[in-house]
């Protein structure tokens, strides 16, 4: 339905879940696609495969290191010419149980914030300054329902918070830079058909437990957001920059 002949997305996170979906959803639009994984490059790849060459990038960077996500677009930006559109999508989900042990707590607080908040934020600034001199670009960031009301799950504490941020960074960006050409948008989630559904439904009682309290009964296809993901960079839709949009099948109405 949408053509994205032309353009060139960088998508984070782009070896699983909703990254994969979204990644594979741009490059059949058409667009060129900078897939980022982390460590899991095999599927990354897969998702690609059938795509033209001279449309696919990878680039492996971990994102808990600090100052990757500045690089992880630098180096992007050797391998294309510009970037129309940035997929802040990676994420990590660790355990920040109240009732666990100290160090488990500190630590995994110290990664979330990390790779969710640090490195995506970074990757977000570097976006900005190259989407100004270019004279404009679009900003897509993944948050979750549980950024805007807190996760039901105790054990996800540090995710929901850092899921806040990005909104935040990001509605942050559409405030004060729409006026030079960059859009940006707030993704918000429910439960998504991915590997973190997998750990939420252990935590809720099981899958089918866990689709009984849903409004529709069932799960987020991950292929939703892509096709969401593709509408967004066309940029078809400017008076919608820095809003949230929640797509969780009305089981969460504000």
């Amino acid at each position: 339905m949408y053509d994205l002949m032309g353009k060139t997305v960088l998508v984070t996170g782009a070896s699983r879940g909703i990254g994969a979906a979204s990644v594979k959803a741009l490059a059949e639009a058409g667009a060129k696609v900078v897939a980022h994984y982390s460590s899991f490059e095999d599927g990354a790849r897969e998702v690609l495969k059938g795509i033209p060459d001279n449309r696919k990038v990878f680039i492996g960077q971990d994102l808990s290191i600090p100052g990757s996500g500045r690089s992880l677009f630098l180096q992007a930006l050797q391998q294309v010419d510009q970037i129309d559109v940035v997929l802040n999508n990676a994420a990590v989900n660790l355990d920040s149980s109240f009732t666990g042990d100290n160090q488990t707590w500190d630590e995994n607080w110290e990664m979330t914030l990390r790779v969710n908040v640090l490195e995506s934020s970074n990757l977000i600034k570097e976006a900005v300054q190259h989407f100004l001199a270019k004279g404009g670009g679009i900003l897509i960031s993944m948050s979750s329902w549980s950024g805007q009301r807190g996760s039901a799950i105790a054990e996800l504490s540090a995710y929901a918070a850092s899921k806040a941020a990005v909104k935040a960074v990001t509605q942050t960006v559409a405030q004060n830079y729409a006026k030079q050409g960059i859009l940006a948008y707030v993704l918000a989630p429910g439960i998504v058909k991915t590997r973190m559904a997998d750990a939420a439904a252990l935590a809720r009682g099981g899958e089918e437990k866990m689709k009984a309290a849903l409004v529709l009964g069932e799960l987020v296809p991950p292929s939703e957001i892509g096709d969401l993901v593709v509408f967004l960079a066309t940029g078809r839709c400017r008076h919608l920059t820095g809003a949230t949009i929640d797509v969780n099948g009305a089981s969460y109405v504000r």
